[in-house]
């Protein structure tokens, strides 16, 4: 049985603050306890601002996830994120849990 771990996600997910993909922002035993749980939720439940470079961030990240073995879920998604992959027509592939 896998546990699933809670990532909280807070700020401003846009193209002024985003540097680096998403895993290789962990550190290494973050890796591996997410490894272990083989699934992850993103909570977006603190994050204030979200541009088109968040949505592309975290698209990237359910990819990462899936390439480590780990299934990534969303949840409390901004609804200006909603609305980008809706207009992006990526609303369909967005993993809200």
């Amino acid at each position: 049985m896998t546990d699933k771990q809670t990532i909280k996600l807070n700020g401003a997910l846009d193209s002024q603050t985003l540097s680096q993909e998403w895993w290789s922002s962990l550190s290494n035993s973050d890796q591996q306890r997410l490894r272990a749980a083989k699934h992850c939720e993103l909570d977006f439940q603190d994050v204030q601002r979200v541009d088109s470079a968040g949505l592309a961030w975290t698209l990237n990240a359910i990819r990462e996830g899936k390439a480590q073995g780990v299934k990534i879920t969303l949840c409390n998604l901004p609804e200006k994120m909603l609305k980008l992959a809706k207009i992006s027509e990526l609303d369909d592939v967005l993993p809200v849990g």
